[in-house]
């Protein structure tokens, strides 16, 4: 797991080829008026933007999941989202079997630590990372890009 500013984005390029475009669109779009829903950017790039209310830590963390096929880059576009974490390699309670069409596997484990992310910063989150996201009181905006693996 990386947890950064978009101004350091450039730092990470280097660790997957679609990571320049991906973070090239986040750079070059008016995601403050973006409209919510799915959009290709590119072949291997997907982007998810939503806007909702944060949910409590319990409801997140009944879909704490990880993904097969892609690492994901959460960027919170607007508002205060809490994140739990933990290394897949340490949750010992899947819940239920891996989906490979919605490339989601869900674990019943607990957290190992919460982070914060606000305007302007992101994680990004590889298989190996099982995460809660959209933990928060308020409106929450934020941009899920899917790069796939």
């Amino acid at each position: 797991m990386i947890i950064d500013t978009v101004k350091n984005a450039s730092k990470y390029y280097s660790l997957h080829p679609l990571f320049a475009e991906a973070f090239e669109f986040i750079s070059q779009t008016d995601l403050a008026n973006a409209e919510i829903g799915k959009s290709d950017i590119a072949e291997g790039l997907k982007a998810i933007i939503s806007n909702a209310s944060g949910k409590t830590k319990e409801a997140s963390i009944a879909k704490f999941e990880c993904h097969n096929k892609n690492i994901d880059i959460q960027f919170c576009i607007k508002g205060l989202e809490t994140i739990g974490w933990k290394p897949r390699g340490n949750c010992q309670k899947p819940n239920g079997e891996y989906n490979d069409e919605k490339d989601v596997a869900f674990f019943s484990d607990a957290p190992d630590m919460y982070f914060q992310l606000t305007d302007g910063q992101f994680a990004i989150f590889f298989p190996e990372d099982v995460h809660a996201p959209m933990i928060g009181d308020g409106e929450i905006k934020k941009l899920v890009i899917k790069v796939k693996i």
